[in-house]
């Protein structure tokens, strides 16, 4: 099972698993993000369908934050005396993909809280 995924405005192939590096986000460390998907294959089912795809979890690790290599602009303009050398490093985030799979329904969702306010009820 693999997913096509969409972040910093680039699509990535995830499964299972892989590290991939993707623009900054804005998370620590060590915490969990979701990533929106936008093609979802199992086997032979494939859902091509961005927002009925988009209803699958995609879940990831912040492994680390990095600069990625740098990236040399060289400007130059013939026989005019006119050279201007820049540099860039892209902020970079490596996420490890843990789990592909369907979201939670919002009626269990909301069937979950009721049962909880049940149980406090009865403990006061």
């Amino acid at each position: 099972m693999y997913a096509i995924v969409k972040t910093g405005g680039k699509q990535y192939k995830v499964a299972v698993g892989d590290k991939l590096n993707v623009e900054k986000l804005p998370v620590e460390v060590g915490q969990k993000v979701e990533l929106t998907a936008i093609c979802v294959v199992d086997g032979d089912k494939v859902e091509a369908d961005p927002e009925k795809a988009a209803k699958t979890v995609v879940t990831a690790t912040v492994v680390e934050q990095f600069k990625g290599p740098k990236q040399i602009v060289f400007k130059f303009k013939k026989r005019k005396n006119y050279k201007r050398l820049r540099g860039h490093r892209q902020q970079l985030t490596r996420i490890q993909i843990d789990s592909i799979g369907k979201k939670a329904s919002k009626k269990k969702a909301a069937e979950k809280p009721a049962a909880d306010a049940v149980v406090a009820a009865d403990a006061e």
